[in-house]
């Protein structure tokens, strides 16, 4: 009877697994009418309300990108702000569809959490910002032995200061806060000698600093933090959708593909513009997707390409001001590469 309870209990919890494996999210986000995504509290140039109370940001776009290659619609999207302790159970749990919140890909939420991480949006690195008026001396993260550091509990960063101070056999003390407001806060109100977050996260703060010149990005980046967006394990089709979304981003880039001549481009006679549009003769690129195979270009009429989603929330036009850097096209000496769609 034990044996028989034991592998009664024992395919049930198969049971269990292969019913979440073979989830079909796309039938989901259809049948509901629109794409949950989970983004950060408020981190601009990523995602935060705009003072109409309007979502905006690079990993906001990213959601309405996918939002148009499904519902031909980049409006049909519903944002969840998450602190970056309930970000993971919000995804494992169905939550949100997608979870789009500078995110670092690291092989532990990859294998442990039970993600896929669709691509790298935003390829950056942890820094250091220091009060310049109240540290005066200060140049360089070496010079910051013996201080006080704010940082968000539940991320990479915590374990990446622990690291760097470790290894250049120096001291510090952590001042931890679950969220990221409250950790702006007591930086600005001087709890901290120094903050530290990714590098375009602290060119954000900065902004939301009373005195935002009195700061300053120390030039140490200590880490890689490849951000991207990350969907549940046991469901490619749903993968796939959200990693083709971002490949044809750049692509369209790529092409010199907009929002302002995407209409024009379908008359492209070049083979490859072609398949990327949609227009080519018999064409199932999209419908293989479980899309229509105007996706590329409603992708594209929501958002426009990667480089102009890039320039108007992170960009030399945005308040932020980063440059393109290793974010750049592979073309161009950076490490954005969209794989072909043939």
């Amino acid at each position: 009877m034990k044996k028989l309870a034991i592998g009664v209990l024992g395919a049930a919890a198969f049971g269990m697994l292969a019913g979440a494996a073979s989830a079909d999210t796309l039938d989901d986000v259809k049948a509901k009418g629109f794409l949950q995504c989970g983004v950060n509290t408020s981190l601009a140039g990523f995602s935060a309300p705009n003072d109409k109370g309007e979502w905006m940001g690079l990993d906001v776009d990213f959601c309405r990108a996918v939002a148009a290659a499904v519902f031909g619609d980049g409006t049909k999207v519903k944002f969840t702000s998450l602190s970056a302790k309930d970000r993971f159970t919000a995804l494992q749990s169905g939550e949100v569809d997608i979870l789009s919140r500078n995110t670092t890909w690291t092989i532990n939420r990859d294998t442990a959490l039970g993600f896929n991480f669709a691509g790298v949006t935003y390829y950056d690195g942890q820094g250091f910002m220091i009060n310049a008026k109240k540290l005066p001396g200060v140049n360089s993260a070496l010079q910051l032995s013996g201080a006080s550091v704010c940082v968000q509990s539940g991320t990479t960063t915590e374990m990446n200061l622990a690291d760097y101070f470790s290894a250049n056999k120096m001291e510090y003390n952590p001042v931890v806060f679950e969220k990221f407001e409250e950790a702006n806060a007591a930086y600005d109100a001087g709890r901290c000698d120094a903050y530290t977050t990714d590098q375009s996260g602290l060119y954000a703060v900065r902004l939301q600093m009373a005195a935002p010149d009195d700061h300053v990005v120390l030039p140490e980046i200590i880490s890689k933090e490849p951000l991207g967006p990350a969907v549940r394990q046991g469901d490619d089709k749903w993968f796939d959708i959200v990693k083709w979304t971002y490949f044809a981003l750049l692509n369209a880039e790529e092409a010199g593909i907009t929002q302002a001549n995407v209409d024009e481009m379908k008359n492209s006679a070049n083979p490859d513009i072609k398949r990327l549009l949609g227009t080519e003769a018999e064409t199932k690129i999209g419908t293989d997707l479980g899309l229509g195979n105007d996706w590329v270009v409603n992708i594209i009429k929501a958002t426009g390409n990667y480089g102009e989603i890039f320039e108007r929330n992170v960009g030399t036009g945005s308040p932020l001001k980063i440059a393109r850097g290793v974010n750049a096209l592979w073309t161009k000496g950076g490490l954005q590469y969209g794989m072909p769609i043939r």
